[in-house]
């Protein structure tokens, strides 16, 4: 379709680069802010370019913040000896929203897909594993790490992985979601419920291999 201002046409072509959005609901979006008041345009532009330039990765787990250490990483409720380790920041919020887990965080930024030039060095492994061995320095060792990864064939490399870069520590719990998490599901898209139930109902990473 052509437009009849090439200003139109460029807001609704950068729209239409946001995931899930296509032309037609790019350009609904874009005449909405024509409607608007000035000010609301002005405004979203400043967010977004004020969290481009602003927004930080907490130096512990790798989570979007606005400080060196989230507020997940810095609650002394939380239970410090287990970490959950999941793909994107996105999956954390999905997990808090189960109010099922009360520890802590490791986002990896992505999983191993040698299709897609993705390798353990890409992601956010090592830095896993060094907060282990420090959490045994320091007295206070991390005691389990949950592999909150979707049950996909990258998810499942990745989870074994980082068992095998994890193996080291002989008294460190290694488990998975139980598989109330359907095979080949995305966890983002988990229902609240079910994604609750296979937090609580966790089991050993060891025990996941004669269910592959």
């Amino acid at each position: 379709m052509e437009y009849p201002s090439q200003l139109l046409t460029n807001a609704v072509d950068e729209f239409s680069k946001l995931p899930g959005v296509g032309r037609k609901t790019a350009l609904r979006l874009v005449l909405h802010l024509l409607r608007q008041e000035p000010e609301r345009a002005v405004h979203l532009g400043e967010s977004l370019i004020r969290l481009r330039q602003e927004v930080k990765y907490c130096k512990v787990c790798h989570n979007i913040c606005d400080t060196d250490v989230c507020s997940i990483c810095s609650n002394t409720q939380r239970d410090a000896s287990v970490i959950c380790v999941v793909e994107n920041v996105k999956e954390v919020l999905v997990v808090e929203e189960t109010h099922q887990f009360e520890g802590l965080y490791h986002v990896l930024g992505g999983l191993i897909s040698p299709m897609d030039g993705i390798g353990p060095q890409q992601l956010q492994i090592d830095s896993l594993v060094e907060r282990v061995r420090d959490s045994y320095q320091t007295g206070l060792p991390i005691t389990e790490v949950i592999l909150s990864l979707s049950t996909t064939m990258e998810g499942d490399t990745t989870n074994f992985y980082i068992f095998r870069k994890l193996a080291e520590f002989a008294d460190l719990r290694i488990t998975t979601l139980a598989r109330g998490v359907a095979v080949g599901d995305e966890l983002e898209y988990a229902d609240g419920i079910t994604l609750g139930k296979a937090i609580q109902n966790r089991t050993l990473f060891t025990d996941s291999f004669g269910r592959k």
